[in-house]
């Protein structure tokens, strides 16, 4: 069965506040004090979630399908 929702997670030990993913995409994550966590953590799949987790800097995002990690892709 295909998962209907992705599910987002950002390790806030491992982020650096750099906001690529709050500037990226506004609609999915905010920057909280100085560390990024999702808007809402649950999302319909949609390549921009994946583009954004590829794109932080330190990998600090992981998207996850079902309970699987798949992103950010290596």
């Amino acid at each position: 069965m295909v998962s209907m929702t992705w599910h987002i997670e950002v390790d806030r030990e491992r982020c650096m506040g750099s906001a690529v993913c709050a500037g990226t995409a506004p609609d999915l994550f905010t920057m909280d004090a100085d560390r990024s966590r999702p808007v809402r953590p649950d999302v319909e799949p949609d390549e921009e979630v994946l583009d954004v987790a590829d794109s932080c800097p330190v990998m600090a995002i992981e998207v996850l399908d079902g309970g699987k990690v798949i992103a950010p892709r290596p």
